[in-house]
């Protein structure tokens, strides 16, 4: 069961040869069983009471094509009934009156909620290891990281325990883990999904997504995931699209950029092997590749990480110990009871960007800081758009290496920084960009480790990227491999 699309799964639950609290069981029963860590918080008791209602719906014949497909949430949504702690101390108990508006739309779907799951502290990281609740192994490899932020959405897909996971993605946080477990996620164009009920980080970058097997059923949970929402001051109002529409076309003439920048020194070269590899793959599919530069992708670090620290020490600032989430236990007076609890409640990485964030907003550095960062924002999505002259969509590899092994980065955050280097500036952008496996690293210990290709397009062309997508996956088998 556990290896079939959504399209089947769907096609089972409608035919009635399963029914919505068999398939809740069947991954329930799983997650129990599994050693990855991916999960924050499971309740069977919620779960099945979602998947009988689903069952009703089926019987009644007022089910969606999602009705009784199983689900789990990034511990970044907040939910009403399961915890919503973003990984971190801070928010270890805490439970949300309301749903987030992606949970509510697939509620709506009759989709059944496996649980939460696990993820970097406030999305902070590149290797799921800066969690409260600690790192989620690789499930390829258990003795590596899933990559981040949203590990456990990676690691539980490609285990199987769920058919379907969201993430959210500020500078690669659902590409990198998607690549480096080797399955399918998107990051829509910025703006295409409400970011209400989901805890911020850095709100001009932050986009929520889907992660799954394949590109068709990525489409699929996109189709209800975005759409304009009012509670989100930054969501775009647009018609509703169904994303899986250009899914069959064929790519004959599809003009591929291949920058030149995405294939320098960092790049390890069993990552560029299976990239190259996958690109001559597209040839054969009728694709031609056209070289590109985009100039400004190493300036894209620097940028981001004074940006989105700049955005995040604003936004935990509410995390104060006086509303909700962790508050010390003792302290003399106001200002001791906000120093202990921030204290307490935040970890390294989280504290790291707050102090940075408010650094280079802080008065006389904000002009040479902040100030420049967004300029240069400016021209890094002005190369985009200028790429986009010469190709349809861009191609390139998600990190610059498979993952690395647990611990490896811990003490060095730059290290962990670097890792984001091709993924940062579509972010930077606000582009659509996705993760598809495209192969394994070389040699003894990384031949287990999985290679992520990225498909970045033009503002709202997801459908085009799905579609480019998809069609490899017919072509190809990378998808279709499980850890097991």
């Amino acid at each position: 069961m556990h290896t079939h699309s959504l399209k089947q799964l769907s096609a089972m639950l409608q035919n009635k040869q399963v029914s919505a609290t068999e398939l809740a069981s069947h991954y329930l029963n799983r997650i129990e069983a599994s050693q990855y860590n991916a999960f924050t918080h499971v309740d069977r008791t919620l779960s099945l009471a979602q998947a009988a209602l689903a069952d009703q719906r089926l019987a009644q014949g007022t089910a969606s094509a999602l009705t009784g497909i199983p689900i789990a949430h990034k511990d970044i949504f907040v939910t009403r009934d399961w915890r919503s702690t973003a990984g971190s101390r801070m928010l270890e108990n805490y439970v949300s009156p309301f749903n987030a508006t992606v949970v509510e739309l697939f509620n709506q779907a009759g989709t059944v909620t496996l649980g939460k799951l696990n993820c970097d502290e406030f999305a902070m990281g590149s290797g799921n290891e800066n969690s409260y609740f600690g790192p989620v192994k690789n499930p390829w490899d258990p003795s590596a990281v899933p990559g981040g932020s949203s590990g456990g959405s990676a690691a539980a897909v490609a285990a199987r325990l769920t058919p379907a996971a969201t993430g959210t993605d500020t500078g690669g946080s659902i590409r990198q883990p998607a690549a480096f477990c080797g399955v399918t996620g998107i990051k829509p164009t910025y703006g295409s999904v409400s970011r209400f009920g989901m805890i911020a980080f850095a709100s001009s970058l932050d986009q929520g997504g889907p992660i799954a097997q394949t590109a068709e059923d990525c489409s699929w949970l996109l189709n209800v995931m975005t759409g304009f929402d009012e509670k989100d001051s930054t969501s775009v109002q647009r018609e509703r699209e169904d994303f899986s529409r250009n899914l069959d076309r064929e790519l004959k003439g599809l003009r591929i950029g291949v920058p030149r920048e995405f294939f320098g020194s960092g790049l390890a070269s069993d990552v560029e092997q299976a990239v190259r590899a996958a690109l001559s793959e597209y040839e054969k599919l009728g694709a031609e590749l056209v070289e590109i530069s985009l100039p400004k992708t190493e300036l894209s670090i620097p940028v981001y990480y004074i940006i989105a620290p700049a955005e995040a020490s604003s936004n935990l600032s509410r995390f104060d110990g006086v509303r909700y989430g962790h508050r010390a236990a003792e302290y003399k007076d106001l200002n001791d009871m906000y120093r202990k609890s921030r204290t307490e409640g935040f970890g390294d990485e989280v504290k790291r960007r707050i102090l940075t964030g408010a650094y280079v907003l802080s008065h006389g550095y904000y002009d040479a800081y902040y100030l420049q960062a967004q300029k240069i924002r400016r021209l890094i999505a002005q190369d985009f758009q200028a790429a986009f002259a010469h190709c349809d969509v861009i191609m390139g590899p998600v990190a610059p290496s498979v993952a690395w092994d647990l611990g490896d980065k811990s003490d060095d955050p730059v290290a962990n920084y670097l890792a984001d280097i091709f993924t940062l500036s579509t972010s930077l952008a606000g582009l659509p960009g996705m993760s598809i496996p495209c192969g394994f690293g070389q040699g003894e210990k990384n031949s287990k480790r999985p290679v992520g290709l990225q498909i970045i397009g033009n503002y709202f062309a997801e459908a085009k990227l799905l579609n480019v997508a998809h069609q490899f996956q017919q072509a190809t088998n990378w998808h279709t491999r499980s850890p097991e």
